[in-house]
């Protein structure tokens, strides 16, 4: 963190206030820790984080938040949007409002969004971020992801955080320099050094992806009534506009003791080698190195819309396309009825 300053702030019914109470000390450029109060508390559209700060709620450590945020606006800006290093978010529940942002706009209408995935020139990265003990709720809404890592962002961690609706709990998809995805020109970014650990994710369509990058870890993930569990995935371009020298995307990726029990009519976890551009239409195949997915339990539950799905490709726990370079250990499929723990397994 570059400074030491300590903000407590204090919050009100008022959204317009809310907003310009947080921005006036984000504002400062000092960096420090901005303290919000225990309560609920809505702003009228979302706030910017900038280099060296922490945002707290009230109650820190392992028991409930006490400090919720959510947004009246229907713009579809995150509630809070990292755009700066040395960055931590934790002690704070969110309620993003409903937000639909379409196919590409995954870094949109989230409770946090760290970095971006179209830049219009080339861009610095965003490093050493924390997100932890946060919490997300967006019941009955499905629309929109809940966080969101894209681009140009490296050395970031997201621990005990719980997720409850929503598309993917946690998204994290590479960004390139362009005006839309069928125009990008490049260079790629591709998020690196993410340490995905503790989080849970119930009532969602998809508890989280990986798209297009590199030196990921994920443990410890407990996932269930998802209609898919993850995805490792090599983005719509692969690696066409990557300059990353020694470290290729889609290398040095771990998935440790996954816990998911999926609801879909297609499969818990797939896992493919091979995109298609939105520039060309072209389709290419990126090649995994040093991936690995090992003691993953597997529940499959009654499918929840009856009949859903595609007859050509059945049910299954996990789905490998074109992607000779990963490899499964100690995957368990537990076929028992009723055989969801209360936790993540030991």
């Amino acid at each position: 963190m570059t400074g030491h300053h300590h903000h407590d702030l204090t919050l009100s019914d008022d959204p317009a206030a809310n907003r310009r109470a947080l921005e006036q000390v984000l504002a400062s450029g000092t960096g420090g820790t901005l303290r919000l109060p225990a309560g609920t508390f809505t702003l009228d559209r979302g706030v910017v984080l900038g280099p060296g700060w922490t945002l707290t709620g009230a109650a820190p450590g392992p028991g409930p938040v006490t400090t919720w945020l959510t947004s009246s606006s229907s713009a579809g800006e995150p509630i809070v949007h990292v755009l700066g290093s040395q960055v931590t978010v934790q002690d704070i529940g969110f309620r993003p409002p409903p937000c639909a942002p379409g196919e590409h706009g995954g870094d949109r209408g989230t409770a946090i969004t760290v970095g971006n995935y179209l830049y219009p020139a080339e861009t610095q990265w965003i490093e050493d971020i924390q997100i932890r003990h946060v919490q997300v709720e967006r019941h009955d809404e499905r629309a929109a992801n809940c966080v969101a890592v894209m681009g140009a962002v490296r050395d970031i961690t997201i621990s005990d955080v719980s997720i409850v609706g929503g598309c993917t709990g946690v998204a994290v998809h590479w960004g390139a320099v362009g005006d839309g995805v069928d125009s990008i020109v490049g260079p790629s970014y591709h998020p690196h050094h993410l340490d995905i650990r503790d989080l849970r994710v119930s009532d969602a369509f998809e508890g989280f992806y990986l798209s297009s990058v590199h030196d990921v870890t994920v443990d410890r993930v407990h996932l269930s009534e998802v209609e898919i569990g993850f995805r490792l995935l090599p983005g719509d371009n692969t690696d066409r506009f990557h300059s990353g020298g020694d470290n290729p995307v889609g290398a040095r990726i771990r998935v440790d003791g996954a816990y998911v029990a999926w609801n879909g009519p297609l499969y818990a976890v797939r896992i493919a080698g091979w995109g298609r551009s939105e520039i060309d239409h072209s389709f290419r195949v990126l090649d995994y190195r040093d991936v690995v997915v090992r003691d993953c339990t597997f529940v499959p539950l009654p499918l929840a819309t009856a009949g859903s799905g595609e007859a050509r490709r059945p049910r299954s726990p996990v789905v490998v396309e074109q992607a000779s370079g990963v490899i499964l250990e100690g995957i368990r499929v537990d076929l028992r009825a009723g055989a969801v723990p209360a936790g993540p397994p030991p």
